[in-house]
């Protein structure tokens, strides 16, 4: 069945996590819309590879519009943190136990909503520390699933079982 996933993205996205997992969505029917501050613009992956058109601003969507949220990794998360509506977006997935699939820097997102507490994750080694900090059980694994909810996954080397673990928690 086609589920609508929001996309948190914006500049500085690291490119292939952004792109293959997109593709692999797209290919299995699912409909992504890639949401950022605002919308109607453009944004570049920090590879410069790849830019994504920007669908709709944050202000323009509200979490019950969608059965999953997917977190690129890279810069953005970082960015996208800052902005106390963003912020608000993720944790209502969270707490309505929504699909959420993030890798790489993409659960620092998780951390500002204050969702993690006693869940299982792993994300990018750098950001371990704060993870843990945040109360979860971090796994040092190429991918984990925690409570066929939330998938994450530490780098672009982790992708193929990211998006396998995406798939099976959409399905």
């Amino acid at each position: 069945m086609s589920k609508k996933i929001a996309v948190l993205v914006t500049d500085l996205f690291e490119d292939v996590e952004y792109t293959d997992p997109a593709k692999a969505l797209k290919e299995a029917g699912h409909e992504l819309t890639t949401i950022d501050v605002e919308g109607g613009k453009t944004v570049k992956g920090k590879q410069g590879e790849t830019t994504i058109s920007i669908d709709k601003g944050i202000k323009e969507v509200k979490p019950e519009e969608f059965d999953a949220l997917f977190l690129p990794g890279g810069f953005s998360p970082d960015i996208l943190r800052a902005n106390d509506d963003v912020v608000a977006f993720t944790k209502a997935f969270m707490d309505e136990k929504k699909p959420v699939m993030a890798i790489c820097h993409g659960p620092q997102l998780l951390i500002n909503a204050d969702t993690l507490k006693g869940r299982d994750i792993t994300g990018y080694k750098s950001i371990a520390v704060d993870l843990k900090n945040a109360g979860a059980n971090f796994h040092d694994k190429e991918v984990v699933v925690c409570q066929n909810q939330l998938v994450t996954s530490r780098t672009p080397d982790d992708l193929p079982a990211f998006i396998r673990e995406s798939l099976n928690v959409l399905s």
